[in-house]
């Protein structure tokens, strides 16, 4: 009894000790608004920390400077002065700055990032000489599997809008989404968009048949990147995330053939037959849109489909997998592995056949909106800016200075308007 009583009145104090403790709120920005610099100049990172709004009238900062992730990092201790310290870097050559700041002994961290020159940043590799004729093969053994599709009804998300569960035929795993259309969609009436899906093993996303409301009406399409069937059970979805598709990602790096991410696009492509082929698609428009992974297919399938038309990749993954071998930063799915600090060189010809880099050069729409997170180190600015860069189309990027891995409010807006625009320009052409 006295030694839980013990344990209880240390548990207590030193729950109390916590309480009495505010959090401490750091807070990292570049001297200029925007965060952009030209090779060779200076960037003045400001740093602030205050508790309960106050700022810290004594303490210390760590800083951690790199090149967008890669080492070596430069590291230092500053000493706060009224709650404020700076630190000042530059870059000589095209690409990002990242620094994160801490405090001794606590979790809370802050970051930032800086851009220089990011417009000039380039492909670390070329594309293999027979990037073409490999896709080329592998869209050839998608045409000989002869498209079907069933439709089951199911409960829609919007007014005026019929939805369907989509199961349709593919080479492997099948297309597996939800379907909408406007009631009464009459036949060459409407604009067409497919939503695809970030990383991660789950059902589709039938909220997203909502866009069939939108503009006069819309063919919508959400599918899921696996193939699963939709509907399950949140248990179904889980069993197959620690089961066949852990690790999913790494499934087949070193081999083209094997690569998992082939099965996906091929699955897009089989999505967009199945969109191009309603009655009620209007001929002329059809969008791909995702974030993360899903900016991962949108770039393939504009690369891919020539009838694609617009393409919305919210910080996209995929992109420039090799970057390593020029001293970059490449980011998520890491298709390359590495043995003792050298890259694999059967991961590094294989990604190469699966990089937007390679896609954006081959990408024939009418346009692209892109957005991208300075301090994002899922899919490093660096290697978003690779692909940006290689698109010879008509594209625009939402820069977020402050944000990471995620969508702010301001960019998924910028993606939507960027995705009716599209709609509207064709309607009006």
């Amino acid at each position: 009894m006295i030694r839980c009583l013990l344990f209880l009145f240390l548990t207590l104090s030193l729950d109390a000790q916590t309480a009495k403790t505010p959090a401490l709120v750091i807070k990292a920005v570049t001297d200029r608004p925007d965060a952009f610099y030209k090779v060779g100049e200076t960037v003045k990172f400001d740093i602030t920390v205050s508790q309960q709004g106050k700022p810290l009238s004594q303490g210390k900062v760590l800083c951690s400077l790199s090149k967008d992730g890669v080492e070596p990092r430069r590291t230092e201790t500053l000493d706060l002065q009224n709650g404020i310290a700076s630190l000042t870097g530059t870059l000589g050559e095209p690409g990002f700055l990242h620094l994160r700041v801490s405090t001794p002994e606590k979790p809370e961290f802050a970051q930032a990032g800086a851009a220089f020159s990011p417009l000039e940043i380039a492909p670390s590799l070329p594309a293999p000489d027979d990037f073409d004729a490999f896709w080329t093969a592998q869209k050839d053994a998608l045409a000989q599997v002869k498209m079907q599709f069933t439709l089951t009804a199911v409960k829609s998300p919007a007014a005026q809008v019929e939805a369907f569960d989509a199961q349709v035929t593919c080479l492997g795993a099948p297309v597996s989404g939800y379907f909408g259309k406007p009631q009464g969609a009459t036949p060459k009436s409407c604009p067409a968009i497919l939503f695809v899906h970030g990383a991660g093993v789950g059902d589709s996303t039938l909220g997203a048949l909502a866009w069939s409301a939108r503009e006069g009406g819309m063919l919508s399409m959400d599918i899921n990147a696996h193939g699963l069937p939709n509907g399950k059970p949140k248990a179904f979805y889980e069993e197959q995330a620690t089961g066949a598709l852990a690790n999913y990602r790494y499934q087949g790096r070193n081999d083209r053939e094997q690569c998992y991410f082939k099965g996906m696009f091929l699955r897009v492509i089989r999505a967009l037959d199945f969109l191009t082929a309603q009655p009620e698609w209007d001929g002329r428009t059809l969008i791909v849109y995702g974030g993360s992974q899903g900016g991962f297919q949108a770039f393939a399938a504009a690369g891919l489909d020539p009838r694609v038309t617009f393409f919305c990749a919210g910080v996209p993954a995929g992109c420039d997998h090799t970057g390593s071998v020029v001293g970059r930063i490449n980011g998520w799915p890491k298709l390359v592995e590495f043995t003792d600090g050298q890259p694999s060189a059967a991961g590094l010809e294989t990604a190469r056949y699966f990089d937007n880099v390679n896609f954006a050069t081959r990408a024939r729409c009418k346009g692209a909106a892109v957005t991208v997170g300075f301090i994002d180190t899922v899919c490093p600015p660096t290697s978003v800016y690779a692909a940006y860069n290689a698109l010879t189309i008509p594209k625009n990027i939402f820069t977020m200075p402050l944000t990471g891995h995620k969508s702010s409010s301001e960019a998924s807006t910028f993606l939507t308007e960027a995705a009716l625009a599209h709609v509207r320009a064709m309607r009006g052409n």
